[in-house]
């Protein structure tokens, strides 16, 4: 009996690795084929040779690309809005979440501004009232837009909320009684406890401000000022359109749609690529702990 229970796991054992081993080839395999096509030559991408390794391996798509200004500042207003918005998130969903994850009698508003909220999440002011709203602002063509737009992530407000009211009240209780005032609980309690929950939602508002591409193109009337994401966009709508100019048409003499796309869809790829692996780790804990209150 016992042998055959050590059968059957050892066998359920292989059967989860094979689905985890292709399940991560599945989520691997576009990043290797969008790598592989940015190296190869012009002629084999557009025959469509490419298929998991480079056909006539070369850099001139990156070399392109490090040539290419509006690129690189596309890159680096990307990196300020991802810098800005992201710590703007945090700042706003901790001071957000801290109060209203209090009973209502500890805060007597708190059922209020959580239907306020939970409004928020189901409608809003469309899209004309939203653009008038930021142009009467003084905020077109500013990067500040681009930030202040996502300031209170409500999903990520309710994450929080859940996850500070379900750490022990023993502990804010005894601080309490030691004289502690509400700045101390929350910056020498509750923010320790949460490295989980608040990595999760720092790592939405990052891969959120990295991709997000709508507010780039609405709110920026000057292409100087466009986000990565933004720039890209624009720069396959254009490329399918023939609206290039002289320049850029030279540059398609040698490089081709397809491997040029892939250099910077590659590159564009790349931040979020490196911050994962460190957040990665409190994402399962910060989501499940978050998302359901006792």
């Amino acid at each position: 009996m016992i042998q055959d229970k050590t059968l059957s796991s050892r066998i359920m054992d292989v059967v989860v690795l094979f689905f985890m081993v292709l399940a991560t080839l599945l989520c691997f395999l576009p990043l290797w084929y969008t790598l592989c096509l940015s190296l190869s030559e012009k002629s084999a991408a557009t025959a469509g040779l490419v298929s998991l390794w480079p056909v006539g391996f070369n850099f001139t798509s990156y070399k392109t690309i490090m040539g290419d200004t509006k690129f690189l500042n596309s890159f680096w207003i990307s990196i300020q809005r991802v810098v800005l918005g992201s710590a703007l998130n945090f700042v706003v969903i901790v001071l957000t979440a801290y109060p209203l994850s209090k009973s209502a009698k500890d805060f007597g508003p708190r059922n209020i501004l959580m239907w306020i909220l939970v409004f928020t999440m189901l409608f809003n002011g469309g899209l004309i009232p939203w653009y008038q709203t930021v142009r009467s602002l003084g905020l077109i063509n500013n990067i500040w837009a681009l930030v202040l737009g996502n300031s209170v992530p409500v999903f990520s407000v309710i994450l929080v909320i859940n996850f500070f009211r379900n750490l022990p009240k023993e502990l804010e209780e005894a601080a309490l009684v030691d004289g502690a005032g509400p700045w101390y609980l929350l910056m020498k309690i509750y923010i320790p406890l949460s490295v989980p929950v608040l990595a999760t939602v720092t790592l939405f508002s990052i891969v959120y401000h990295w991709n997000e591409f709508f507010n780039g193109l609405v709110l920026m009337s000057k292409s100087d000022r466009y986000p990565l994401q933004t720039y890209i966009q624009q720069m396959v709508v254009n490329l399918n359109m023939g609206l290039m100019t002289e320049d850029q048409y030279k540059k398609m003499n040698v490089l081709s749609n397809q491997t040029l796309n892939a250099a910077k869809i590659f590159i564009a790829m790349i931040p979020v690529l490196l911050v994962y692996p460190f957040l990665q780790r409190y994402f399962i804990t910060g989501i499940t702990l978050g998302s359901v209150k006792e």
